[in-house]
C-alpha cells in the first residue's frame, strides 16, 4: 500500500514536471515563480526527510553532486552526419533538382526550420527516461555529456504521456539567448572575469563543463529538430515526429513551416530573414527537409550529408560600436520607427552607422540606451540590426530612452495599434505621411509617375503645394519652375507623366492608396473581383472577406478605408481629377465558360499538360486555379504521384478528377 508521503512524493514531481512543460514547451506558466519554489521546496524537504524515495528523474535532481572525472566517448548508434550547406537561392534551386530526380518525379513535400546557432546533442531516452546525451564529437563517436544536459531545464528528466517508445534519440541544438549572455557578462564582470565574446562560445565551452553545476549556472536551452535511433515512434513525417515530441514534453525546434513544393519553402527562406533580430537567438541560417521519412530512406546519405536536407546559409558579420542617439520617422502608414545612429564601423565591407531599432518593444526587451555599446550584427544582405547590448560595458547609469508621446512631426499624440507593436501617429494630415504617401503613390508598382523624386516631393509638401493625391493632378508648370533643379522642360515632362497615370487602372489605384495591408498583390485581387471603384465601396466586410487570399483583417481594413472621411475624399477627389478608376478592359477568353465561378487545385504529374498549360486552360474557360484546397474548392486535378492535396480532397470531400474528366469538363 503506498504512504501518504510516497503519495506525495508522486504528485508533487507530476505537478512540477506539468509546470515545466508548460513554462518551457508552451510559453503559457500557469503558476507564479514564487510558487513554483515552494513546490520545490516542498519536495525537496520531503527527498530529505526520506532519501531512500528519491528517484533520478525527480526534478530535484537536476544538478549532480559532484564532477565527473572526464568525458567519455561513446558511438552513436546513428551516425550524426554533417549538412550540405548552400549559400544562394540558384544553388537551393540546384539542389532541388538534383532531389526531384532521386526520385524520379515524385512530388515531395518539405519542411523550413531555423538553424539554431549553437551545438548539436543526442539526447536518448529509454522507456520513458533520460539515459544519455552525447555531442556530434566526429559524427561516429560523441562526447558523454550527460550530466550536464541534466541541468537544461527545458530537457524533461522523464517524458510525459502514455504509450512512450521504448527508445527516443532525439537530435537537437544546445543554445544560449542573447538576454541570458548579457546577464551573464554583467556577472563575470562583477566577478572582475573577462566577459564572453558570443553565445555559440558560451554554449560549447559549458556543455563540455565536467562541473555540472558550472552549467547549471549558465542557463542552456535545447531545441529539438531531428530524429536518431528509435524503437516505436509514431510518426511517418518530420511534421508530425516534432509534434509527438511535444507531446512528450520535449521543446520541438520553434516556427517550423510546411510546404507542398520547393519553390514554396525557397519563397519562404527569402521572406523569414527579413524577421530574424525579433529572435532572441543566434540563427545563422535555414535548414530545409524532405517531410516523409519514407522518401528520405529512399534518397539515403552520401559518405558525409544526408541528401534530404540542406542548409541554407548566409555569412554573419557582427561588430561592436556605441550608439550616439535613437531618432524616430514617420512612415507612410503612420507607423513610428526608432533608428539607431552609431559610431560609424566597418561591417562587411561597408561602413555602418545605422541600424533599425524596428518598434518600442523590441528597445524595451534588449534594454538599449542611447551611450550603450551595442554588438551589430549583419548577415548577408540584410539590413544591419542591433543584437545585444553590451551591459556590463555601461560604466554609468544611462537613462531609459523613452518613446515619444505625440508624434515628432505634426504633434498629434500617438496610439498603439491593439494587439500589435507599432506605434503610429493617426493624423491623416501628418507632412511626414502625406510624403511617403506620396513617393509610394508615385512608384514603379503604384502610378508611376517618373520625375516625382524624394526631394521634389518634401518641396511640394514644405511649400503646400501638394497635401493629397489629388493636388498632383492640379498642379501647373508656373507652380512647378521655381523649384529647386526643375526648369521648364523638366517641370513639362512631369506635368505629362502626372496626366499619363490617370490611365494606370482600378489595381494600380488601389496599391497606391496606402490602404493598410494591401499590397500589389492584393489590389489586383480586389481589383479582379469588383471592377469598379463604386463596386468596391459598395462591398461589405462579411463580402470581401470571402474571397480568397483577403480574410477578415484586410477586409476591415479595406472597409474601414472607404467608409472613413479621410478615404472618401481621396476617392471623391482622384474621381474629380479625372483618374480612371476602373479595371482595364478583358479580353474575351479564347475557351468557353464551362468552368465559370470554379475553383480547382492540380496535384501531382499529369501526362498530358505542364503546370503552366493546365493553369492557363482553367483560366480560359472561366475557372480559378488555386494553390492550395479547401472547402470552397470544386475539383482536384490529380495526377501521378499526388501527395497532401489529394488526402485533404478527400477529407473534405471534394470531387477529385483525372485528366480525362478535366478534359470532359472542358468538352
Amino acid at each position: 500500500m503506498v504512504s501518504a508521503v510516497e503519495q506525495e512524493l508522486a504528485e508533487l514531481r507530476e505537478q512540477i514536471r506539468d509546470h515545466d512543460r508548460k513554462y518551457y514547451i508552451e510559453a503559457s506558466p500557469e503558476i507564479s515563480d514564487l510558487e513554483y519554489d515552494r513546490l520545490m521546496q516542498r519536495l525537496r524537504q520531503l527527498e530529505t526527510a526520506h532519501p531512500h524515495w528519491v528517484t533520478p528523474d525527480s526534478p530535484t535532481q537536476r544538478i549532480g553532486d559532484r564532477p565527473v572525472s572526464h568525458l567519455v566517448q561513446v558511438q552513436h548508434r546513428v551516425a550524426m552526419l554533417s549538412i550540405d550547406n548552400t549559400y544562394s537561392i540558384d544553388e537551393l534551386r540546384d539542389y532541388a533538382r538534383r532531389t526531384e530526380k532521386l526520385l524520379a518525379g515524385e512530388s515531395a513535400e518539405w519542411v523550413v526550420e531555423l538553424k539554431v546557432d549553437g551545438v548539436a546533442v543526442a539526447i536518448v531516452y529509454e522507456q520513458g527516461r533520460l539515459v544519455r546525451a552525447l555531442t556530434r564529437g566526429n559524427g561516429i563517436v560523441g562526447d558523454d555529456i550527460t550530466h550536464n544536459i541534466r541541468t537544461v531545464p527545458d530537457v524533461p528528466l522523464r517524458l510525459s504521456g502514455q504509450n512512450l517508445p521504448s527508445v527516443l534519440e532525439v537530435r537537437g541544438e544546445v543554445y544560449m539567448t542573447n538576454s541570458d549572455l548579457v546577464t551573464l557578462n554583467e556577472n563575470q564582470r562583477a566577478k572582475g572575469e573577462a566577459p564572453f565574446a558570443n553565445t555559440r562560445n558560451v554554449t560549447a565551452g559549458s556543455i563540455r563543463m565536467l562541473d555540472p553545476r558550472i552549467c547549471a549556472s549558465r542557463r542552456l536551452r535545447v531545441f529539438c529538430h531531428g530524429v536518431g535511433y528509435c524503437e516505436g515512434i509514431r510518426s511517418t513525417t518530420h511534421s508530425d515526429f516534432l509534434r509527438e515530441i511535444a507531446d512528450y514534453g520535449l521543446p520541438p525546434t520553434p516556427l517550423v513551416q510546411q510546404f507542398e513544393n520547393f519553390q514554396g519553402a525557397v519563397d519562404h527562406c527569402q521572406q523569414v530573414v527579413e524577421h530574424l533580430h525579433e529572435l532572441d537567438f543566434e540563427v545563422d541560417g535555414l535548414v530545409l527537409k524532405i517531410d516523409r521519412f519514407d522518401q528520405r530512406q529512399r534518397l539515403g546519405t552520401t559518405a558525409k550529408s544526408p541528401r534530404w536536407v540542406v542548409a541554407y546559409k548566409w555569412e554573419k558579420y557582427e561588430a561592436s560600436t556605441r550608439l550616439l542617439r535613437i531618432v524616430v520617422s514617420v512612415g507612410k502608414s503612420g507607423v513610428v520607427t526608432p533608428t539607431a545612429e552609431l559610431q560609424p564601423v566597418q561591417l562587411a565591407g561597408t561602413t555602418v552607422s545605422r541600424a533599425s531599432l524596428h518598434n518600442a518593444d523590441e528597445i524595451r526587451r534588449k534594454d538599449i540606451r542611447e551611450g550603450d555599446v551595442v554588438i551589430v550584427e549583419k548577415a548577408g544582405k540584410i539590413i544591419p540590426h542591433i543584437v545585444r547590448v553590451e551591459r556590463h560595458e555601461r560604466k554609468q547609469d544611462l537613462p531609459i530612452w523613452l518613446f515619444p508621446t505625440h508624434c515628432p512631426q505634426c504633434e498629434t499624440p500617438l496610439v498603439k495599434d491593439e494587439g500589435g507593436v507599432y506605434i503610429r501617429c493617426p493624423s491623416p494630415t501628418c507632412p511626414a505621411q502625406i510624403k511617403e504617401r506620396l513617393r509610394y503613390f508615385a512608384s514603379r508598382n503604384c502610378m508611376d509617375i517618373e520625375g516625382l523624386g524624394d526631394k521634389l516631393v518634401d518641396q511640394l509638401v514644405d511649400r503646400k503645394l501638394v497635401q493629397d493625391f489629388a493636388d498632383l493632378y492640379r498642379l501647373t508648370d508656373q507652380q512647378l519652375i521655381p523649384l529647386e533643379r526643375m526648369g521648364k522642360k523638366s517641370a513639362e515632362k512631369l506635368i505629362q507623366g502626372i496626366q499619363a497615370s490617370k490611365q494606370r487602372g482600378l489595381a494600380r489605384v488601389l496599391n497606391a492608396l496606402s490602404i493598410r495591408h494591401v499590397g500589389a498583390r492584393v489590389a489586383s485581387v480586389l481589383a479582379e473581383h469588383f471592377p469598379s471603384i463604386e463596386q468596391l465601396q459598395a462591398a461589405t466586410i462579411e463580402q470581401l472577406a470571402e474571397i480568397h487570399e483577403i480574410g477578415d483583417t484586410i477586409a476591415r481594413s479595406v472597409y474601414e478605408f472607404f467608409h472613413g472621411q479621410h478615404g472618401q475624399q481621396a476617392i471623391e477627389q482622384l474621381q474629380a481629377a479625372g483618374v480612371v478608376m476602373q479595371s482595364s478592359v478583358q479580353e474575351e477568353p479564347s475557351g468557353s465558360q464551362t468552368l465559370a465561378g470554379k475553383t480547382l487545385v492540380v496535384t501531382g504529374t499529369l501526362s498530358r499538360y505542364t503546370r503552366d498549360e493546365i493553369h492557363a486552360l482553367i483560366q480560359q474557360h472561366g475557372g480559378r486555379a488555386a494553390a492550395s484546397v479547401s472547402k470552397k474548392t470544386d475539383y482536384v486535378v490529380a495526377g501521378e504521384n499526388a501527395g497532401s492535396k489529394l488526402a485533404k480532397a478527400q477529407q473534405l470531400n471534394v470531387p477529385v478528377i483525372t485528366e480525362d474528366d478535366f478534359d470532359r469538363l472542358l468538352d
